[in-house]
């Protein structure tokens, strides 16, 4: 029973799930003397035989600030696979009058989950799909593509909306909002208007805005180069028939010797740099 547990919690185990195996407190103290088991929080052990992985981490985190708490935030993201890596900084939401203070490697976010917005994923309480996509899209090293994923595999916008309201007080709720309501137009031309804001703060000249080209108009166009710039908004918006139509359109302007750039909404918004920098590139611009 005790190793079966271990293997389905990722080598962690609290005092009352060793006691619920027939181990006493005497014998978890002697485990933990000898080395076998080390102390990971109030009541939380690792057992050493195994790698301490990312999994382990973050179970261990949450489980150390008890049983109504739930991860959160990018630690929730990873834990429901809608991020490769792990944060280093495992984020814990905790009810308002939990005493936990942040420890090292953990932060700790006080307030009352809906019940609608906790689920248990493997043996953790995280906080539910929708509301991790909309917390950890305005994180520090998470971002919009995390929405935009998400939007793509897992949920729908209404259900990110809601899940938003229910907690509107919360930490990031307002660039949250803002994310959302970008998300809701497809960003198509707010994407516009950020690409004309990049070359202008770059002080790129040369380039024509809605520039005809084959038939088309193109976002921009850079008519000496023959150098095409196509903004496009979220991901999740596109459908098969937008996607073939793009192609389309991409193909006739290529056949006549022009090279087209295409920059997704997150690609103005996380990397403008990036962007600026191919645009250079393309023109020959130094």
């Amino acid at each position: 029973m005790l190793d079966d547990l271990l293997r389905r919690h990722d080598g962690v185990i609290t005092l009352a799930q060793a006691e619920a195996c027939g181990l006493s407190e005497h014998a978890v103290l002697r485990r933990l003397r000898s080395g076998h088991w080390r102390r990971c929080g109030p009541g939380v052990y690792f057992v050493n035989d195994r790698p301490f992985t990312d999994a382990a981490r973050i179970r261990s985190a949450v489980w150390s600030y008890g049983p109504s708490a739930a991860a959160s935030g990018l630690a929730a993201a990873w834990w429901h696979s809608l991020t490769k890596f792990a944060p280093r900084t495992v984020e814990v939401t905790v009810p308002r009058n939990c005493n936990g203070r942040s420890r090292t490697g953990s932060r700790v976010r006080r307030r009352d989950l809906h019940r609608a917005d906790v689920v248990e994923r493997k043996a953790l309480r995280v906080t539910e799909l929708a509301l991790t996509v909309v917390e950890a899209a305005v994180r520090r090293g998470g971002g919009p593509a995390i929405m935009d994923t998400a939007l793509q595999r897992h949920t729908e916008l209404p259900q990110l909306w809601r899940a938003h309201l229910r907690n509107k007080g919360r930490h990031g709720a307002p660039a949250a909002r803002r994310l959302l309501q970008a998300a809701s137009d497809g960003a198509r031309s707010e994407a516009e208007r950020l690409l004309v804001k990049l070359l202008k703060d770059a002080g790129i000249t040369g380039w024509k805005a809605n520039y005809p080209v084959g038939g088309y108009k193109v976002d921009v166009g850079f008519p000496v180069h023959k150098v095409a710039i196509e903004t496009d908004g979220w991901a999740f918006h596109s459908d098969h028939e937008d996607f073939q139509q793009d192609r389309k359109r991409q193909n006739t302007i290529a056949l006549l010797g022009w090279q087209v750039l295409r920059f997704t909404w997150l690609d103005l918004t996380e990397y403008p740099q990036r962007v600026i920098a191919e645009i250079k590139y393309a023109i020959g611009w130094s």
